[in-house]
Parts: C-alpha cells; structure tokens; sequence
C-alpha cells in the first residue's frame, strides 16, 4: 500500500475519532439532562465562540505571542544547557541536580516572584512559560549527546577532530530527534504557564478570561477558552511534527503496508 495514502486513512481515523467524541459528549448531556453549570455541550461552546470570538481574538493572540515568545526563550536556554550537561561530566554533577531541584518547584509558586520583580503583566507570563519549557529541552538534549558511542568519538580525535568539531558535525545532529521529541512537549508545557500566568497577574489572555468567566459562572466560556488552547496547542504541535519529519526523516523506519 502506498505509505500517503495508509497516513491518509489514519488521519481520516482521527478525525472521525475526533468527530465522535464531540458527538458522543452532546447526545450524553441531552440525554442525561446535564445542567450547563456543570458541563455545557459542544453546541453551546461552538456557540459562543462564534458570538464572542470578536471579544476572544485579542486575547487569543495574546496569549499566543506570549506562549510563543517563552517558549522559544526556553527551547535557546535549554539547549544550551543541555550542550553543556550533555558534553561535560563536571556540568552535569553541578548543574542537573540544581535543574532537577529548580523543575520540582510547583510554577504556580514561581509566578509572585516574577510579578514581584517585574510587575504584573505580560513579562511574568513569558518567564513562566519559558522556565516550564526549558527542562524537557535540557534532559533530551543532553540524553542525545550522551548516546553518541564513544567509539565513534575516539576514531573522530584519532582523525584530527577536537571536541567542538565533534559536537557540531557528529553530537548535535544525533541529538535532533530528541530535541524534536523534547519541543513537542515543551510546547504543551509553555501553554500551561502562560495560561497559570494569566490566572495570577495579567489582565489580558484566554487565561484572564477563562478566570473571570469562572467568576461569573460562565462555564461555557471557560470551556471555550479550554477549546482555544487545545486548538493553538495541537496546531503548534502539528508544526514541531511536520518540521521533525523534514529534519529527522533519515530517523525514521520506513512504515509497511499493514502499520
């Protein structure tokens, strides 16, 4: 079977997947006659995001530009970190235990800090999104660059190659699928602090409106918000995939006609 047409029919699979769930979350609130403060239906959602999408698109641009700018502050910072664990047995006895201790600390405890030292607005929601980000950077990266096989690098310094030539031409492109693998989380992950941010100390984004709305006791909006993050979250990670299979590719098995 043709390879385009089997990822054809899986993502035909998807979306029929995906069109069931909805579908399936409808007849369940008619049927059992689900009170709208507790869980509304898709079609109230849908509606709603139709007649307050004019209120909703500046938010939404917010906070996107806001997840978008922390995250690739994180993706630079981890990766830098994670060259320098990764390459250097001293950086990573120093310097991973303080990272693993600095990602244990709930972000949410983070956030006054930043509003403390830069106010309330949007630099607390970037610096939050892009700490969020930076772990799962740094661990895949450095995991990448310590599978390179030793034997590969002694014959490399053997041919003349000092360790920067190693990590450029040799350590760094053996680290791209994990680093792909490592965005795609990342990108999930920068979300949730731009929203945790916006709850606390921001008077704009989706996670602005989804806290008032709750105020108001909007669910439909709150979930609306949710609608939008999911959107702009399976988008982002679309484009990491999409750019992992045009970087990557020579990574990947080849799939057979039965997969």
């Amino acid at each position: 079977m043709n390879p385009s047409l089997s990822r054809y029919r899986r993502n035909l699979l998807s979306f029929f997947a995906l069109v069931g769930f909805f579908l399936i979350w409808e007849l369940a609130c008619r049927a059992l006659h689900v009170s709208d403060l507790v869980l509304p239906k898709p079609s109230q959602i849908v509606v709603v995001l139709v007649e307050k999408m004019p209120i909703l698109w500046p938010h939404t641009l917010q906070t996107l530009m806001t997840t978008l700018a922390g995250f690739f502050l994180g993706v630079i910072a981890g990766l830098l970190l994670g060259m320098l664990i990764g390459s250097s047995k001293l950086a990573y006895d120093i310097a991973y235990p303080l990272l693993v201790g600095f990602s244990s600390i709930p972000k949410v405890a983070v956030v006054p800090i930043f509003v403390v030292w830069f106010g309330s607005g949007t630099v607390p929601a970037i610096l939050t999104s892009m700490v969020i980000s930076i772990f799962p950077v740094v661990v895949n990266v450095a995991t990448g660059l310590a599978s390179t096989e030793p034997e590969l690098e002694d014959v490399l310094r053997v041919l003349g190659a000092r360790k920067r030539d190693i990590l450029w031409n040799v350590g760094l492109p053996r680290t791209l699928p994990y680093l792909f693998a490592s965005l795609k989380i990342a990108i999930t992950l920068a979300f949730v602090g731009t929203v945790l941010s916006e709850t606390v100390a921001s008077n704009k984004g989706i996670g602005n409106v989804m806290m008032i709305a709750s105020g108001n006791f909007d669910v439909a909006l709150v979930f609306a918000g949710l609608f939008i993050l999911a959107v702009l979250g399976m988008a982002l990670y679309a484009i990491s995939s999409l750019l992992e299979s045009r970087m990557t590719g020579w990574t990947q098995r080849k799939t057979h006609a039965d997969m």
